[in-house]
């Protein structure tokens, strides 16, 4: 038996080098269980949308009747639900806009110069010149149209 088995010469076989091939460039672990990730993540991402739109159709199916019943008492319902939380969104809204306004103010005149301070300033400056301007524009003027008055009407 022994010389039997050493007589036979080892044959190529292309189901063994198949197999060979077939090893060499087999994934590690990790890439295998990144593969798995991808298809199990893969097929949550596909089913959970399925089972969303047919939830949904149906709910619809089953629940038109009710709506279309009720509808009466949804319809000035959400009207009144929309203003009253659309007036709370708008009060608590004009509310931050007022505290924060005059945190502003109160950090402005207490000389720690907020943000958007310089800008102030220079808008208070340019609004006190042109003031200024139109007085002395005035002043000058003005007594030039009194004398012109006097000279069209000279008993006024």
């Amino acid at each position: 038996m022994a010389d039997r088995q050493n007589n036979r010469q080892p044959q190529s076989r292309p189901a063994g080098s198949f197999l060979r091939r077939l090893q060499e460039h087999a994934p590690n672990s990790t890439q295998l269980m990144g593969f798995l990730t991808l298809i199990v993540s893969g097929a949550i991402l596909l089913l959970l949308p399925g089972a969303t739109v047919t939830a949904t159709v149906l709910g619809f199916i089953f629940l038109t009747p009710l709506i279309v019943v009720s509808s009466p008492i949804w319809v000035p319902a959400a009207f009144v639900l929309f203003f009253v939380a659309a007036g709370f969104l708008l009060f608590c809204g004009f509310g931050v806009a007022v505290v924060g306004g005059l945190a502003w103010i109160y950090r402005y005149f207490r000389g720690l110069h907020p943000p958007g301070s310089d800008r102030f300033d220079y808008a208070r400056n340019q609004i006190y010149d042109t003031a200024s301007h139109v007085k002395d524009y005035a002043r000058e003027y003005g007594g030039y149209l009194q004398s012109k008055v006097k000279d069209a009407a000279p008993g006024a």
